[in-house]
């Protein structure tokens, strides 16, 4: 089975720090596209949930995740 991009970006994501709570919108295929993930960083006084575009984990660069989307490539 082949795997798709999305997946193998979330599954980089979750190899890298399981417990990544992150949005994507539209493919990410560079560190261009890679910094516009919108990533959870909590929730307000009222429940909406806090995103931001710089990413709050060190471990998670998209160096990092672009060698590990590379593993993934065939399951």
């Amino acid at each position: 089975m082949i795997v798709s991009e999305i997946e193998k970006l979330c599954r980089a994501i979750h190899t890298l720090k399981s417990d990544t709570s992150f949005t994507v919108r539209g493919n990410v295929a560079n560190e261009e596209t890679f910094n516009k993930i919108e990533w959870t960083t909590g929730v307000d006084e009222i429940g909406s949930t806090i995103f931001t575009k710089t990413c709050p984990h060190s471990e998670i660069t998209w160096d990092k995740v672009s060698e590990e989307m590379s593993k993934l490539w065939l399951m």
